[in-house]
């Protein structure tokens, strides 16, 4: 086990696949990855969840607690394990919390992921949610066995208020402005990376590329 210490981040604004390539580092080097959309379904509740989902992460982050988790809600909880490597996805969402996360931790790694608008609203458009576990459906390219319904449940999916057409431009909007000067100030430092496409697949093989520079990986790109 290494003693280093690798902090990064994986940016992107939503439905550019941050959950599909979380799930592939984490098998490819051997991290943990973690939901915090079921983290904050069974623990956190209520409002506020937002603003209390990056103070979890500004904790642990000063523990020095690594890990890797799939954080669509800009909140990471992980358990109080030691692991080599750290990452974290979809954090810091604002300049305020990147300036607060510079506080506690100096990160080595941002991966940006740039996605073209049509095709974000494209797929945010065709997504359907199991509201119980937090696993995702897309109707175009991973749609459920049975339309409808979850695969390992066989209860019903249903589409987030957030993700139908008419809210989509918006949310797009909303995160470019504030994920802009969040890109500015680590491309000013040299530790952004950004990978653009419009599909996972093609970009997946330069987000392993550069992590294994950094990581040594458990398993080919080949075997992902």
């Amino acid at each position: 086990m290494a003693s280093k210490l690798l902090r990064a981040v994986v940016l992107g604004p939503p439905g550019s696949g941050k959950g599909t390539v979380c799930e592939r580092i984490a098998r490819s080097f051997g991290l943990q990855h973690l939901s915090s959309g079921q983290f904050l379904r069974e623990s956190l509740g209520g409002g506020g969840v937002l603003e209390r989902g990056a103070a979890v992460v500004l904790q642990l982050w000063g523990w020095g607690v690594g890990g890797f988790a799939s954080i669509p809600a800009a909140s990471l909880p992980l358990p109080a394990v030691p692991f080599c490597y750290g990452a974290c996805t979809g954090f810091p969402r604002t300049l305020g919390q990147a300036e607060a996360l510079d506080r506690i931790c100096e990160l080595d790694l941002v991966i940006s992921l740039n996605i073209p608008f049509e095709t974000l609203k494209d797929r945010l458009s065709a997504r359907w949610v199991h509201p119980a576990s937090g696993r995702v459906y897309n109707m175009d390219f991973n749609p459920p066995n049975v339309q409808g319904v979850d695969d390992l449940t066989g209860e019903p999916l249903v589409q987030q208020e957030d993700d139908k057409p008419e809210a989509v431009a918006a949310r797009l909007r909303k995160y470019k402005d504030a994920a802009k000067p969040v890109i500015e100030l680590y491309k000013s430092r040299g530790i952004l990376h950004s990978f653009s496409g419009t599909e996972t697949n093609k970009i997946w093989p330069y987000v392993y590329t550069l992590l294994s520079s950094k990581i040594p990986p458990v398993l080919s790109d080949e075997e992902n």
